[in-house]
């Protein structure tokens, strides 16, 4: 079913396909922002030529070597980020108290769903302050409001329930990616201000901690942000330099949490090394991983790791069971097929080893899915339509006694033609 691409890949990977496939619902985007012009005596007029479609060519990068990036800081935060798999600096940027922790995943328009749910959970009266919270690609997008509390519920349902895909990106080669996302990087402008920044900074002086994930291009690692951190230096000298160049990489760090490699293009971040500076590059992070716990050597299922939470809440911003189609014989239904068969996998084997980890560390364990019964149709990427159905989903589904289950979705069981079968439930 067509509306399986978009609860399966991500925001910028579901664009991509159905740009390449001519799909219905992509070309709103094309004229975002731009005024429609008259034709001349009725008549359209002449198609430009071939050459003024090309992008502009882009400027060469400053050149650095792998030791360089290594020890590469943002001037003036050093305490804005560490990489992923480093153990030390991971356990250095965790807070000092205990509590739970909430793991927002990858999902694109399908954010829709965490963003009912954790409105759910706030009416409900369910909600706790989370004393970590993680995003990854869409769920980078949605942790700054999730992170600063239920005061934000509003803000968080208005973002996923009437964005449509004009509000996302616009039809267009950039040099290096097919779309542009500059009406993303306006609404990102638009919705991080100076009262969300200020409310994130004392969450976090306060010992609470707001991580999402960027991938960077150049090392092919991941890297952790520590938003918190960059909102201090946002918040501490309001309207002085540091303060604007603090705002601003807040802002490039959620674009670039869920630009979608070839798709969206990269967002280049300065930073300062061995007295030189030049610009890394950063793409989405669920190229790393669909969602982030800990480094990928304390989940090993070998590791005696113990995660320091109270409890562990994983959000999935997918559904997981597999949806039989027979595939056409063309590039943009395989690669959409692949992607979505891969990316399914990848979320299961976190949840298992996130669930092993939580096991091992004596903590609850809780994860939420798209429950396999929603269904609505899809008229296109980030269909208001779809992405509120999806909402009110989540939002009941908060609202619920069990919100969460307690081990991993089960993998479908084999049926007699040999496709999985499904099994019913909310979070089967």
């Amino acid at each position: 079913m067509k509306h399986s691409l978009h609860r399966t890949i991500g925001a910028g990977a579901a664009a991509l396909i159905l740009l390449a496939a001519g799909a219905p619902g992509i070309g709103v985007a094309q004229d975002a922002g731009k005024p429609h012009q008259g034709h001349a005596n009725g008549k359209p007029p002449a198609p430009p030529p071939a050459a003024a479609a090309q992008p502009p060519k882009l400027p060469q990068r400053v050149p650095f070597t792998a030791a360089d990036l290594a020890v590469a800081v943002v001037p003036g935060m050093p305490d804005a980020r560490f990489w992923a798999d480093s153990v030390t600096d991971f356990e250095k940027a965790l807070p000092s108290q205990r509590g739970p922790w909430l793991i927002l995943s990858t999902g694109g328009a399908d954010g829709a769903f965490g963003a009912g749910l954790l409105n759910g959970l706030s009416a409900a009266g369910k909600r706790p302050d989370y004393a970590v919270v993680t995003g990854v690609s869409t769920g980078g997008l949605m942790a700054p409001f999730v992170f600063a509390g239920p005061r934000y519920d509003a803000a968080l349902a208005a973002v996923y329930t009437h964005t449509s895909a004009a509000d996302i990106f616009e039809v267009g080669g950039t040099g290096e990616s097919f779309l542009d996302t500059w009406p993303l990087k306006d609404l990102i402008a638009k919705q991080i201000t100076p009262a969300l920044l200020a409310d994130i900074a004392a969450a976090h002086q306060a010992g609470r901690r707001l991580f999402i994930v960027t991938t960077d291009l150049d090392a092919e690692r991941s890297v952790v942000w520590n938003m918190g951190a960059i909102a201090v230096h946002a918040t501490a000298h309001p309207g002085g330099p540091g303060s604007d160049a603090a705002i601003k990489l807040f802002r490039n760090i959620l674009l670039a949490s869920g630009s979608v490699p070839g798709a969206f293009p990269p967002v280049l971040i300065d930073v300062e090394s061995n007295g030189r500076r030049f610009a890394e590059m950063h793409a989405d992070g669920g190229v790393g991983g669909q969602f982030f716990v800990a480094p990928p050597v304390l989940m090993q299922s070998t590791s005696n790791f113990k995660i320091p939470a109270d409890a562990l809440y994983i959000i999935v911003n997918s559904g997981l069971a597999p949806e039989f189609q027979v595939v056409e014989r063309s590039t943009p239904a395989i690669l959409a097929q692949a992607v979505s068969t891969a990316i399914k996998a990848d979320l299961r084997v976190l949840l298992d080893r996130a669930y092993m980890a939580a096991k091992n560390s004596g903590i609850g364990f809780n994860v939420a899915t798209i429950p396999p019964s929603f269904n609505a149709p899809s008229r296109g990427a980030f269909d208001p339509d779809y992405m509120k159905a999806l909402f009110n989903v989540g939002y009941d589904q908060g609202k619920n006694l069990n919100p969460f289950a307690a081990e991993p979705p089960a993998f479908p069981g084999s049926s007699a033609n040999g496709i999985g079968d499904p099994q019913p439930g909310a979070n089967r």
